[in-house]
């Protein structure tokens, strides 16, 4: 199926960057824009009920969720629709993993608290909603000189012989970005949606600027990026997983 396109007539200066139109998301989170294809993977969001919940009496009328306190402290409620995992905590302390949107993150923790009142459940407070992390996939059409980007840009880390990316931090906005020669791309940190599409627009007019990507054929179809992470066989993915934690530092 087809994915339509839409762009604002208006312009908008964003941080020293040329006027140009500003893309609209369609239903789907995803975004096309000549070489660039951008696709929302997770998004995390928590929430407190600032009470104390039994978690063991929520287990006993629940159909489908699990609490095992032996291995996890939480209990783990999951929906069809959206298809969302939430983990509820003793604490009252949400966390909810799967969405595809902030949309469904914040919908999903809503139909929950209303599945557990329905079920009995007292919930004194209706909580904020608050969006964690944001986990994006992008292909940027085209080959990138990743040794070539690790001398020329700064706050960037590249060892292939332990992960086959390159990991970039950048500052604004704040997010950790896992480049890879193919043109794939990995953004995790972000708070909001928008965030992952000017990152993924700042890295590639970044590399357009200073030569460092060789634009191959338009292709619609998005490769999977996980694949490639581990595709060499390394074994170490003690790298992307330190460097994704300095964001929070």
């Amino acid at each position: 199926m087809s994915t339509n396109t839409h762009t604002l007539s208006a312009s908008k200066q964003v941080d020293g960057y040329p006027n140009r139109p500003m893309p609209i998301l369609d239903l789907r989170g995803t975004l096309k824009r000549e070489e660039a294809l951008v696709e929302i993977q997770n998004v995390v969001a928590t929430a407190d009920l600032q009470q104390h919940l039994d978690l063991n009496g929520i287990l006993k009328v629940t159909p489908g969720a699990a609490y095992v306190p032996q291995r996890f402290p939480g209990l783990v409620y999951k929906l069809k629709k959206p298809k969302t995992t939430t983990l509820l905590f003793a604490s009252g302390k949400m966390v909810c993993t799967g969405a595809k949107s902030a949309r469904s993150a914040k919908r999903a923790i809503a139909k929950v608290i209303k599945e557990l009142k329905s079920q009995g459940i007292i919930i004194l407070r209706n909580p904020e909603c608050e969006i964690e992390n944001v986990v994006a996939s992008a292909n940027l059409r085209g080959t990138i000189d990743l040794e070539n980007v690790a001398e020329r840009l700064s706050k960037t880390m590249y060892e292939p012989e332990q992960f086959p990316g390159l990991i970039y931090l950048m500052n604004d906005p704040k997010v950790v970005l896992l480049v890879f020669a193919s043109g794939k791309v990995v953004c995790v940190g972000a708070r909001t949606e928008p965030d992952v599409y000017l990152a993924v627009e700042k890295l590639r007019d970044t590399l357009e600027s200073n030569e460092l990507i060789t634009h191959v054929g338009s292709n619609d179809q998005l490769p999977s990026v996980y694949s490639e992470m581990f595709s060499r066989g390394q074994g170490d993915d003690t790298q992307p997983s330190a460097a994704i934690a300095e964001i929070n530092e």
